[in-house]
């Protein structure tokens, strides 16, 4: 599976990075009491946290929306899917349990305040890009919308667009037949890249843990902006 960055979004956003993480031989079910007891902890703390101030408070939001609209989109219209999860939580509102790759994968937005995604690695076809969207890109989303990305960063393949940091399509989500998954974790730009080697070590880590099998992992930046994940 080759992995890249289009040359206009390092261009754009210089510190631009993103941890990209192949799983083989994963096991998914239903969340372990381990990842329901973290996720429900740091909902509760989110929910106090933000009585007392609003979502800017986590650096993580302010950045993306910052990175969005560098990218011309208006982060108010499309938000950014760790920040969707903040204000869900801020309204009372707890993210339903889903599996245990899509509940880690909405722990680790929320720990590191960025946008993760997690897809079938069978549904897709290498190349993957990360690029802005073309007139022609559109996809089913998970929330059952057509939703088109032109304009909107994304990730496609040979067949498309199938994910980013706002919604994800219904092509490439994982279920509990996932045998093997491609995993996007947006980085903050600011991170350096030692830290965001350690984070993106640090996460996959946690997701074999919980799901067994084995990782690779790279961090694309723009001095390695392509990789091949085999």
């Amino acid at each position: 599976m080759k992995i890249s960055i289009h040359t206009d979004l390092l261009q754009t956003i210089p510190g631009f990075k993103v941890g990209v993480v192949r799983y083989d031989d994963i096991t998914i079910t239903q969340s372990p009491q381990m990842v329901k007891g973290r996720l429900a902890f740091f909902q509760e703390k989110i929910k106090t946290d933000l009585m007392e101030e609003g979502v800017t408070q986590y650096p993580g939001v302010v950045e993306w929306r910052q990175l969005f609209k560098a990218l011309g989109m208006d982060p108010s219209r499309y938000r950014p899917s760790h920040e969707a999860l903040f204000r869900r939580i801020g309204k009372g509102q707890n993210i339903p349990p889903i599996h245990s790759a899509a509940d880690l994968n909405n722990f680790f937005s929320l720990q590191y305040e960025m946008p993760c995604g997690i897809y079938d690695l069978t549904q897709l076809s290498s190349p993957v890009e990360l690029r802005l969207g073309h007139a022609t890109d559109e996809y089913e989303a998970l929330n059952g919308r057509t939703t088109k990305m032109e304009g909107k960063l994304l990730s496609g393949d040979e067949k498309g667009a199938f994910g980013s940091p706002i919604v994800d399509s219904a092509r490439s989500i994982t279920t509990e037949d996932t045998r093997a998954a491609l995993q996007l974790l947006y980085l903050p730009a600011s991170l350096s890249i030692e830290h965001a080697k350690e984070l993106v070590q640090a996460a996959s880590q946690m997701f074999i843990q919980v799901h067994g099998g084995t990782n690779r992992h790279e961090v694309l930046h723009n001095v390695q902006a392509e990789v091949e994940l085999a």
